[in-house]
């Protein structure tokens, strides 16, 4: 095919149009790259199975601990945090450790609570003790037990208030099994000591 020298007008409108068109394709790369997501803010995705809460009064300079005894015979306590799936992941000591500095200024935290996870359903039966460690107010504590099971929805499996008279009262919250298929049943809240004797 020859070439005959002439020379092809090229139309503006076309070179407007690609100009437009590339411009555009340019804005919806730039969109896509610079595109997050919205962060859900004060979601909590705890990968437990089930949450034992011991809370006690706010600002109680007391300390009450807890002790879950897993189906295996294991102990969970302040000094030792971890059982197989079961974890003690907060120890409230009263007042104390409660107060951290921001921006030169102090700020206590008023909440007294223990938290215990079972981060698998292991079957057999739980004990939750609760025991009146150490006292600066030598009065009785009030000690609410709450149990819930997180998955597939949070439901309330027990709740209850306990009173420890003075210090060194130990009393079984309460005691609750599971079976293999996941089903819970609330056994009462026989006595049996979990706190070592030294």
């Amino acid at each position: 095919m020859a070439y005959s020298g002439r020379r092809v007008r090229a139309d503006p409108f076309t070179d407007l149009l690609f100009n437009v068109l590339l411009a555009f394709t340019l804005l919806m790369f730039l969109a896509i790259i610079f595109m997050n997501p919205i962060p859900k803010t004060g979601v909590i995705n705890p990968k437990a199975e089930y949450i034992i809460t011991v809370s006690w009064k706010d600002n109680s300079p007391d300390d009450i601990d807890t002790y879950v005894q897993s189906p295996t015979g294991e102990l969970v306590w302040f000094r030792g945090t971890e059982a197989g799936f079961v974890h003690l992941d907060r120890d409230d000591r009263g007042l104390l450790n409660d107060t951290i500095i921001v921006s030169g200024e102090e700020i206590q935290n008023p909440l007294n609570q223990e938290v215990v996870t079972l981060r698998a359903v292991v079957p057999g039966e739980y004990i939750v003790n609760i025991h009146y460690y150490a006292t600066k107010t030598n009065e009785p504590v009030d000690v609410n037990v709450k149990v819930e099971k997180v998955n597939p929805q949070l439901e309330v499996i027990y709740y209850g208030t306990i009173p420890l008279e003075k210090k060194g009262v130990e009393k079984t919250a309460t005691r609750f099994n599971i079976t293999q298929d996941g089903q819970v049943t609330v056994g009462g809240n026989l006595y049996k000591q979990l706190v070592p004797n030294n």
